[in-house]
């Protein structure tokens, strides 16, 4: 068999430890041909790849980043990007295709599905947003990043007396900062799964002072917002794929807090550095379970379908399932946090 693999959306670690696992199940085990797609489905539509192969794939596992670069581009956005896919498909007489993705990865792969294209999807976000699988890899990556981080600023905003707010990646869902927020003893954390009152920050933020705690941390993910009427925020810009670009909502809600309590505030953006660098052990294994059951299911021809962890084993969820909602933080989780509110 001939089987291609691209990787789109936004980095993050584990991904060449998807490739490095598929291309070695494939060569050594089935006798099959793996290439790689440049720049995500880009390389698709462009018929831009190149040949992969067990040597090619040395020392891929602790990398972070992709070998062979993303785009957030799909056939779709692309203008006869469909027809031109198509012919790059049929060109290379490929039998598969594995794609490795996030929300708008994965939506292209399940369309293209449907469309009678033999196709595989892989769940990647650091975001952990993708439905019908416990876990995505890169994660465990930017949890434990943030974690850090938090715990390092706890001593400086203990040396100030200070209130530091951490912005962290998320979206449309919270899961990073709530992780990290719990992990690194976050006093708040804000997620987009709960509009947040600003007042009722200030008056934790308050108390917790009244009780001789002069410091605080609070957790930020880009994606919380106030709820209505009680904090005015802009709009963020919306880039050319219908995203918006976040990123700042910290620095808003720190200078108010500061201008309504006189608390002195910091802010730290962690920003792309939660996507970069070396996966820790747990994303390394996951992603490389990811890979080998994804050419298992080409090489069985389970076609459709997306890798996913369930119960701590690997399985094979719909394609179209998997990408019908957004996974948010879980209600159990969210009431731990607030447990450790000021």
């Amino acid at each position: 068999m001939r089987v291609g693999i691209l990787t789109g959306g936004g980095d993050c670690p584990g991904l060449n430890a998807v490739i490095r696992a598929v291309v070695r199940k494939a060569e050594r085990h089935y006798g099959h041909q793996v290439i790689g797609f440049v720049d995500g489905w880009r390389g698709v539509v462009d018929d831009d790849w190149i040949p992969l192969d067990v040597e090619a794939c040395r020392g891929l596992l602790p990398k972070g980043g992709t070998m062979l670069g993303t785009s957030r581009h799909t056939p779709f956005n692309l203008g006869d990007g469909m027809s031109r896919a198509t012919d790059t498909i049929h060109g290379l007489e490929l039998d598969a295709l594995i794609a490795i993705g996030g929300e708008g990865t994965l939506s292209c792969a399940s369309e293209m599905s449907d469309r009678g294209f033999s196709v595989i999807g892989v769940p990647k976000t650091i975001d952990n947003d993708v439905g019908m699988t416990e876990r995505t890899f890169g994660f465990d990556t930017a949890v434990t990043v943030a974690t850090e981080a938090i715990d390092r600023l706890h001593t400086t905003a203990e040396s100030h007396a200070r209130v530091i707010f951490v912005e962290v990646m998320g979206r449309n869902v919270g899961h990073i900062a709530t992780w990290a927020g719990i992990a690194g003893g976050a006093t708040y954390t804000l997620v987009p799964e709960e509009p947040f009152d600003l007042d009722e920050l200030c008056e934790a933020l308050m108390r917790r002072r009244g009780r001789g705690r002069y410091a605080s941390i609070v957790v930020v993910a880009e994606g919380a917002r106030p709820r209505p009427g009680t904090l005015e925020v802009a709009e963020p810009p919306v880039d050319e794929y219908g995203h918006k670009r976040l990123g700042g909502i910290a620095n808003a809600i720190a200078a108010e807090v500061e201008a309504r309590t006189s608390l002195e505030t910091r802010v730290t953006i962690l920003g792309h550095v939660q996507r970069g660098g070396s996966p820790t052990p747990f994303d390394r294994v996951l992603a490389t379970r990811f890979g080998v059951a994804a050419i298992e299911a080409v090489h069985e021809g389970n076609f459709g379908q997306m890798v996913a962890l369930r119960g701590g084993a690997i399985e094979l969820v719909p394609l179209q399932e998997a990408t019908a909602r957004l996974k948010p933080v879980s209600r159990e989780l969210l009431n731990v946090a607030h447990t450790f509110f000021a």
